[in-house]
């Protein structure tokens, strides 16, 4: 029996997967940037040769331009050089495909595909092609989607930027999200644990599912939850949308947060239904847990 290779390994992601990986007893292998460069299928081949299964775990920056060549890109890769290699494809994506805005609530994974960012169109092209290459008999896939994230290493995640990075030194948590809104989260260790269990099961391959999520909570009930774990009171500082849209005249980075600002001017509430009823013993970390985890290891 191959390894399990994990693409993207120094991310919080990755290092969740190799961690399921290790749980489940099953040999586990960390490809960085150094090891191979995912748009490579030379590189990719020559380092997945004795892989039974791949996960795509690879981020990128937070730029449209690399999105819409990149993620593509690594999509050509990785069927090259699976194809050749038998390995199969465990490939984690994210929400942005789903369009017109706003979503039905919820949705799941059959809702239109009309992103209204760039950054999701470039992710529904990355994921089509994938998909297309499996229903060809190229190489066997299967994608489990993410909602946006939380949990120990997550540099990225909405409760980390300007939030617990803000609570860690005495200071108001910030977001560019409204408090309204309903919106639903993983944790970076269910992620995890979740692309291994769709590696395991052969009739998953062919199929696309979102990956558990907690219930929807409002911005404040998360607040909530970090200053219980913190023992502080602070209250959220919500960043106005005319704000954000003036500092993306100049900010670069800005510009492409506030692209996204859609996801969180109504409910966005992500259905995990058929994960569920496929996996009924799978149980999703709750987020009491997932925040002490990240509180402690941010911490340290």
């Amino acid at each position: 029996m191959g390894y399990h290779a994990v693409l993207g390994a120094d991310g919080a992601i990755g290092r969740a997967t190799l961690e399921a990986i290790a749980a489940k007893g099953l040999d586990g292998k960390a490809l960085k940037r150094a090891d191979a460069d995912a748009m490579d299928a030379d590189a990719l081949e020559r380092v997945l040769k004795d892989a039974d299964v791949v996960y795509h775990c690879v981020g990128l920056p937070y730029n449209s331009d690399l999105w819409t060549t990149g993620f593509p890109a690594i999509s050509q890769a990785l069927i090259a050089a699976c194809e050749t290699t038998g390995t199969r494809i465990v490939y984690l994506d994210n929400v942005y495909l789903y369009g017109p805005a706003p979503l039905p609530v919820p949705f799941d994974e059959t809702t239109s595909r009309q992103p209204p960012s760039r950054k999701g169109a470039a992710r529904k092209t990355a994921v089509e092609i994938l998909m297309e290459a499996h229903r060809a008999g190229r190489v066997r896939a299967t994608v489990g989607r993410a909602a946006d994230f939380y949990g120990p290493g997550a540099v990225n995640s909405p409760f980390y930027i300007s939030f617990l990075e803000h609570m860690l030194r005495g200071k108001r948590p910030q977001v560019a999200m409204p408090e309204g809104p309903l919106h639903t989260y993983a944790y970076t260790a269910d992620i995890g644990r979740a692309l291994v269990t769709l590696a395991l099961d052969d009739a998953a391959y062919g199929e696309e599912f979102h990956l558990p999520v907690g219930p929807a909570v409002r911005v404040s009930d998360m607040a909530a939850l970090f200053n219980e774990q913190l023992g502080t009171s602070h209250k959220v500082a919500h960043v106005p949308d005319v704000i954000l849209r003036g500092l993306s005249l100049f900010k670069p980075l800005i510009r492409e947060v506030h692209e996204m600002t859609y996801q969180y001017k109504s409910d966005y509430i992500m259905s995990d239904d058929k994960f569920r009823q496929r996996f009924p013993d799978f149980v999703p970390t709750s987020y009491r847990d997932g925040v002490a985890a990240m509180i402690r290891h941010f911490q340290s």
